[in-house]
């Protein structure tokens, strides 16, 4: 999937990208060590990196709160999930309790990332 970065003018294939960010398997990766590989690796400044990143993200929230579902081929997809209302129990008490009907977001990995780690 061909992402077009406005800031740059380029046209960047995402599922390669995240490949070249090689994340180290050390630990976590906050969002300002993630836009310094990502200015790194796109060569632009890490200003343009974050907003680069942060549109992204923009869109695709925005997405998500519209009910929509983001596909990105080699990745995987975002989608809500809705979840009933439902009675659950008090571990402490035992007692019945009522659990109000919610919304979560979903990942769903893509086969080709399945398949990068369960090799």
């Amino acid at each position: 999937m061909l992402i077009f970065n406005l800031i740059t003018k380029k046209n960047v294939d995402f599922p390669q990208f995240l490949l070249r960010l090689e994340l180290t398997k050390r630990g976590k990766m906050n969002k300002k060590q993630l836009v310094a590989k990502i200015s790194s690796t796109l060569g632009q400044s890490k200003a343009d990196a974050e907003r680069t990143f942060d549109s992204i993200t923009t869109i695709i929230l925005d997405a998500l709160k519209n009910d929509d579902t983001v596909k990105i081929a080699g990745f995987g997809t975002y989608k809500v999930a809705k979840r009933k209302a439902r009675v659950g129990r008090n571990p402490r008490t035992g007692e019945s309790i009522q659990i109000a009907a919610s919304q979560k977001v979903k990942f769903l990995p893509a086969k080709s990332l399945k398949e990068m780690f369960n090799r």
